[in-house]
């Protein structure tokens, strides 16, 4: 009897651009490489950002993530800087793409404000030791553990589909490894809304204020192996492949990673390492028994969490999707 051939395993990643309303942020994390002082930023404006959408019409970009850095709680531009990004959101709605919103910890009102605009929203644990924050979180108000578990059960109740992760290589142990990750554990059995837990290992870049050592690949695929163990199966584990090794990107895989997130033309967190193209990421997945292929900001079971013009939106860009030669890429 002759056995059919094994059907290539999926691997996903999201069609995406970034536009960043500002680069200032409160917040002096140590190993920032994305952030200006308050007040030395031009913010983007909504000409600029219409201009920058207008080019992407020809491409395949589905995902418009709106990256910012922090305006603080109580400053006066506060409510300027969350308007413009709602602008920025629903002109991306506007222009035919699904926008997705990581901008730092929210009040429930300024985060119900966005659930209207956005089809997900995120926003990085990063690590749920409070000893960071005598070390690289020093001067980072926002970076307060308990904080940022509040906003991720906020978005739970708010029903918003989310996105959180770990960032690995700050100081911290591979115990505070398994704290976050039960933390989120946690959460989403009590809420179901997280779809993504990202594994962001530290790289270092040229304008972070003080020097740390790059994550390796084995320790990388050991947080994956870990975070597999504790995880419940519904959350999807994501690596960022320029932030490793091709053959680590691989290994991984193997281990349980199924999503490599926003494939962009610039990694505007980690600006000094740049993605391989999709065509040449799905033929290195290809050579391995996997398959590459598009993927929304939002997963198929919250869709009915949308409101009706979002929803309408998402199932538009689905059936774009099963028809096109986008999926799957380089088939």
């Amino acid at each position: 009897m002759t056995l059919a051939p094994s059907m290539p395993q999926i691997i996903t990643y999201s069609p995406a651009y970034t536009l960043v309303p500002t680069y200032e942020c409160f917040n002096r994390c140590t190993y920032c490489n994305f952030r200006v002082n308050p007040g030395q930023d031009h913010w983007l404006s909504l000409v600029e950002a219409e201009q920058r959408l207008q080019q992407l019409c020809d491409r395949d970009t589905v995902e418009i993530l709106i990256l910012s850095g922090e305006v603080h709680p109580r400053s006066k531009r506060r409510q300027q800087w969350l308007q413009r990004i709602e602008d920025l959101c629903r002109l991306a709605l506007e222009s035919g793409f699904l926008p997705h919103t990581n901008i730092g910890p929210l009040s429930r009102a300024e985060m119900q404000r966005l659930k209207a605009v956005n089809v997900s929203m995120g926003l990085m644990l990063e690590q749920l030791t409070p000893a960071l924050l005598e070390t690289v979180h020093r001067h980072a108000p926002s970076k307060v553990p308990d904080l940022r578990l509040r906003q991720i059960a906020q978005a739970g109740e708010l029903k918003i589909p989310f996105t959180t992760g770990l960032l690995l290589g700050i100081g911290e142990t591979e115990a505070d490894w398994s704290k976050s990750l039960e933390a989120i554990a946690s959460l989403q059995q009590r809420y179901g809304h997280i779809q993504e837990v990202i594994l962001q290992p530290h790289q270092p870049g040229l304008k972070q204020d003080v020097p740390a050592a790059a994550v390796t690949s084995e320790r990388l695929v050991k947080a994956v192996t870990l975070a597999r163990q504790i995880l419940p199966a519904n959350i999807t584990l994501q690596i960022p492949p320029n932030l490793t090794t091709l053959e680590g990107a691989i290994a991984c895989i193997d281990s349980g990673v199924r999503d490599l997130g926003g494939l962009v033309p610039k990694d505007e967190v980690n600006p000094d390492y740049l993605h391989a193209s999709t065509e040449q990421m799905a033929a290195v997945l290809r050579d391995h028994g996997w398959q590459l292929h598009p993927r929304l900001p939002i997963y198929p079971q919250y869709d009915a969490w949308l409101p009706n013009g979002l929803r309408r939106s998402v199932a538009d860009w689905r059936s774009r999707l099963r028809t096109s030669s986008v999926s799957p890429i380089g088939a």
